[in-house]
């Protein structure tokens, strides 16, 4: 009887032991996974910000040329703004009716 209860002990204590290193076991690998992927993010923002800059400054240079479109139209606009407002007025108060012709 003495040593039913004695291996039920040892039965139970390696148990215990066991189900406690599954729970360490299983801790180690989530901090490994944290690790792996806290690493993998940094790789992935550092190729990013390498990237990124390419593509910053093409969309810079694309900004800059069309600002001076831009400037050249409203330049055009400026000029030639007198003689297309007259010609728009002009346009408006001097109709000139047209018959329609039979086809």
């Amino acid at each position: 009887m003495q040593a039913e209860r004695e291996a039920s002990k040892i039965v139970q204590k390696a148990r215990e032991f066991r189900t406690k290193r599954v729970k360490e076991a299983r801790d180690e690998a989530k901090k490994e996974i944290e690790a792996y992927r806290n690493s993998k993010e940094d790789e992935f923002k550092k190729f990013e910000s390498e990237h990124s800059q390419g593509n910053k400054a093409a969309e810079d240079e694309a900004n800059k040329e069309a600002e001076v479109k831009i400037k050249e139209i409203q330049g055009a606009g400026k000029k030639s703004q007198d003689k297309v407002v007259t010609d728009l007025l002009k346009a408006v108060f001097e109709v000139k009716p047209v018959a329609p012709t039979a086809a």
